[in-house]
Order: structure tokens, then C-alpha cells, then sequence
């Protein structure tokens, strides 16, 4: 067992919460027990998840996309009284971790995805809100044909990608920025990489790579932004000894 507000710390300090301006409060969102001997992570805060974590015993529930958001109304309707009373009835505590842990060198969803696909030398790149939160890397060696690397993601994430390939024939550069990140296409071009990766797709992206001979992945919101998470659970495990489970609760999107 740990304190939560020891946990909650060191997750706030590895994260560097302070230093980001996000569409989203960063941290502890719901409190719940003193003291933390299970954590579930899953991607985003909702009724199945936190139903999946009352059932493995959570003390914890540790999300990329958290309940609440700039523009949500400020008053609670019935989707929200019902998660919000899946934690309380469990005694749940619910932390979420949203732009920080895009950005994270190590425990980010696109350093991860950086570093399990192959790529080397990655640089900051996908300004948000004042901050970079993905990353630019290369293929090593003589690149990789578009063929290879859209494999690559696919085995990745488990899913097959929504593929506009556009750009030369092989690819030497990548900016990486999961989710819905679309528009972080105009910094790919602006920075000449030959290929640009993300979770969902806007309208305007297919004509924007095809005349700006840039190709574009889109992988999946969902499936770009497993791992960050996985790996804060695997973090507080190490580090605390907690029991850690991750909640796969998979959306198309």
C-alpha cells in the first residue's frame, strides 16, 4: 500500500504537470481512499471502465482522458452522475494525465510510439499551447518504404491505418503526435518531414498531403494512446509496489 497523495505527487512531479497549459485539469480529479494498493489504467474516463476497475479492487483509476474538459457544461448531467457514482459507491479515486503525458520522453504515448517503431534522434515537434508534445525521429539507415512502416504501425497498434501516401518513396523523417492531433500536419510540412502520424484524421488532410507530397497516418485516437498510461501503471508498480491492471476498453475512433 502507498498514500494517494504520495502517489498522486510523484505522478504530478514525473509528469511536470506545472509546466503545461492543457484543455484539461492534470492531477487528481476525484479523491478516494488514503491509501493505494491497486491502480487500473485505461485510455479515457467512462462507465465501463470504471466498472472493470471496481472489479479488480481498484484504489485508483489512472486515465488518459479524464471527466472533465474546457467547454463542458458546468453542471452534471446523468452520464456524468453515473460515472461519478461508480467511483464514489467503490471508493475510486480517479487521476488523469493528458498533454503531459503525450510529451513525456520516456512514459509518452509518442516516445513509445517513436521508439517500438524503429525511429531514432527524436527532436520536439507538435507545438500545443505553447509546448511540443510529440516528437520528429528518422527511419535508420536508408528509410523505410511507406509499405514498412504502415506494417509497422499496424502491428503496433493492432489495427490497420488510414494511409494517404503521398510522400516519397521512402520515408527518412516522422513526426509523431497521438490522437486527434490532425493539424500538426502544417508543422510536418513546414519542417519538410516526408511522413506525419497521428490518431484521427480531419477532412482537409487528404488534399493537404497529396499537394504537399507528405504521407499521412492516421492510427487510431484510441490505439495512438494506450501506452503512456500502460506505462504510468507499470511506473507506480515498480516504484511503489502497487498491483497494476490495465483496462482495455477499445474504440474504433
Amino acid at each position: 500500500m502507498a498514500s494517494l497523495t504520495e502517489v498522486i505527487a510523484a505522478l504530478d512531479d514525473e509528469l511536470a504537470i506545472a509546466d503545461f497549459e492543457d484543455y484539461a485539469p492534470n492531477g487528481l480529479q476525484v479523491p478516494g481512499p488514503s491509501e493505494v494498493g491497486t491502480v487500473v489504467t485505461g485510455v479515457s474516463a467512462q462507465a465501463e471502465l470504471f466498472e472493470r476497475a471496481a472489479k479488480a479492487g481498484a484504489d485508483l483509476v489512472l486515465v488518459h482522458h479524464g471527466l472533465f474538459w474546457e467547454g463542458t457544461p458546468r453542471r452534471l448531467d446523468a452520464t456524468a452522475k453515473r460515472r461519478l457514482k461508480l467511483l464514489f459507491d467503490h471508493d475510486m479515486a480517479l487521476a488523469a494525465y493528458h498533454l503531459p503525458l503525450d510529451a513525456h520522453p520516456r512514459l509518452g504515448n509518442n516516445a513509445i510510439i517513436c521508439e517500438r517503431l524503429g525511429l531514432v534522434g527524436p527532436a520536439p515537434f507538435g507545438l500545443h499551447r505553447g509546448r511540443p508534445v510529440g516528437w520528429a525521429a528518422r527511419a535508420p539507415g536508408e528509410g523505410l518504404t511507406i509499405g514498412e512502416l504502415v506494417d509497422r504501425v499496424a502491428a503496433l497498434t493492432g489495427r490497420w491505418p488510414l494511409v494517404f501516401d503521398s510522400g516519397p518513396e521512402r520515408v527518412r523523417s516522422l513526426g509523431v503526435v497521438s490522437g486527434g492531433a490532425s493539424s500538426s500536419l502544417d508543422e510536418a510540412i513546414e519542417r519538410g518531414l516526408d511522413a506525419f502520424l497521428t490518431g484521427e484524421p480531419t477532412e482537409r488532410v487528404m488534399g493537404q498531403a497529396r499537394e504537399s507530397g507528405v504521407h499521412f497516418i492516421a492510427a487510431g485516437h484510441y490505439a495512438t494512446e494506450t501506452f503512456g498510461v500502460r506505462a504510468l501503471g507499470e511506473l507506480l508498480s515498480g516504484r511503489f509496489g502497487l498491483r497494476h491492471q490495465f483496462a482495455d476498453v477499445p474504440n474504433p475512433i
